[in-house]
């Protein structure tokens, strides 16, 4: 597995389409999840990349403070169908908390399905407010 954070603007054309491709496999036609992917804040963030050769296995998007909320946030967390149940989503939140500690962020803010709220808890997130619908 090779790591990478990267601005979109460091991002290439091919891991671009690859974070596209895997979004909306998983979160729209996976989840049944109706919603508008591409919201304007990619270009702001820094992506989180675990490949596993020519395989996007692992992905995230770091919101910095200020962009849609005051903390940095946590986004679009998604482990590829084809590696799922390997431990990886573990080593995808690390790194993430990890990338966001390294910027000199301290509050971290992540929104996640009901089911993942245990998950979180283990890496010391706090559920704020209760279930809503994504937007």
């Amino acid at each position: 597995m090779h790591w990478y954070t990267k601005s979109f603007k460091e991002l290439t054309a091919n891991e671009l389409y690859a974070v596209l491709q895997l979004r909306n496999e998983v979160f729209v036609v996976e989840q049944n999840c109706l919603y508008q992917d591409a919201d304007n804040y990619d270009q702001e963030a820094f992506h989180v990349m675990g490949w596993n050769d020519a395989l996007l296995a692992a992905y995230c998007r770091l919101l910095p403070p200020g962009i849609k909320y005051k903390e940095w946030a946590i986004g679009r967390v998604i482990i590829s169908p084809k590696v799922r149940k390997t431990g990886l989503g573990r080593e995808l939140t690390k790194r993430a908390i990890d990338v966001v500690r390294e910027r000199q962020g301290q509050n971290i803010r992540i929104s996640a399905q009901a089911y993942l709220e245990r998950f979180y808890k283990d890496y010391g997130f706090q559920l704020v407010h209760g279930p809503y619908d994504e937007v």
